[in-house]
């Protein structure tokens, strides 16, 4: 009964420790996950997509400026968001009105870029990815 005893505790001992090793690993990569650094860039990756498909109406003068008062010619129009509210809530994409809008989510006469074609699913998630990442201004 005393050996038994004895095995027992140290199945239990090496099942604590197996534990206790499989958390502190998994808690490792967690961390190592946040401070990877970003792998997008708001000025050579975000930006280019917006000159090309969005700052011709989302500038003074354009007619998506004038509907929403988005202006995507700067990080700080970006963040400003819409004079109905913010466009990117930094880290969470899907909250994110952005790309609620550019994924096609919501009424066909709000989807961005209005009567053009979809943005492609690589530029699409590029900006998912920045906002993911916290949405900096880099």
């Amino acid at each position: 009964m005393t050996r038994w005893l004895r095995v027992s505790t140290a199945v239990v001992a090496v099942l604590a420790a197996a534990s206790f090793s499989h958390d502190a690993v998994a808690q490792s990569a967690k961390s190592k996950q946040k401070q990877r650094p970003p792998t997008i860039s708001y000025k050579e990756d975000v930006v280019p997509i917006f000159k090309g498909r969005c700052v011709e109406c989302h500038q003074p003068g354009g007619t998506g400026f004038d509907t929403s008062g988005l202006d995507l010619r700067t990080y700080a129009g970006v963040m400003k968001g819409t004079k109905f509210g913010p466009m990117v809530v930094k880290g969470d994409p899907d909250a994110s009105s952005l790309m609620a809008l550019l994924d096609w989510r919501v009424k066909p006469e709000i989807r961005m870029p209005h009567g053009m074609k979809k943005l492609s699913t690589c530029d699409r998630d590029t900006i998912r990815r920045w906002i993911a990442e916290g949405a900096l201004d880099n």
